[in-house]
């Protein structure tokens, strides 16, 4: 089906397109003041800069865990592998999220990460900037790591899918 650029383009025709580029599926995590993990499927995680590195990640102001980020000024980005599927199902949906298994870790700035993610970036909040209903969170990467190997996993047409490595 095919959608003619307008001023005026109905949401649904918006998803659909932005649905033709695969996007990194990124599990964002925090921790409340209290210490409890929070964390949601972050499908719209980028980089801003390298010197110094800085991400940013879109989030709906309704999602919980932008409360979390905002209250501890903490949060880690973690690059998912093709098999985590399920996990990022389960970040993706409302409700309880599945920290309680031996797949995560903490990092320095108390963010819990997931130890077979292909990358995790620990960062320190920057700054916000609210857009209508969303909040665009800025932070600044102060620890990083990589497996250097494995497949990502994408979201592509309304589907996860596996991105093969050429290693």
């Amino acid at each position: 089906m095919s959608h003619e650029l307008t001023d005026k383009i109905e949401a649904r025709a918006f998803w659909q397109i932005i649905g033709e580029r695969p996007i990194g599926a990124t599990i964002v995590t925090t921790r409340n003041e209290a210490g409890q993990p929070n964390g949601f499927l972050g499908l719209s995680a980028a980089h801003i800069s390298a010197s110094p590195p800085k991400m940013l990640v879109s989030i709906d102001r309704k999602t919980s865990a932008l409360a979390d980020i905002v209250q501890t000024g903490r949060f880690a980005l973690n690059f998912l592998p093709a098999e985590a599927s399920d996990l990022a199902g389960a970040f993706g949906k409302s409700g309880p999220k599945p920290f309680e298994t031996d797949d995560w870790d903490t990092l320095s700035t108390g963010a819990p990460a997931l130890k077979t993610a292909l990358g995790v970036m620990d960062c320190e909040l920057s700054q916000i900037v609210e857009e209508d209903g969303v909040a665009i969170v800025i932070g600044r990467v102060v620890s990083a790591r990589s497996a250097s190997e494995g497949d990502a996993l994408v979201f592509f047409r309304g589907a996860f899918e596996r991105l093969k490595s050429h290693a």
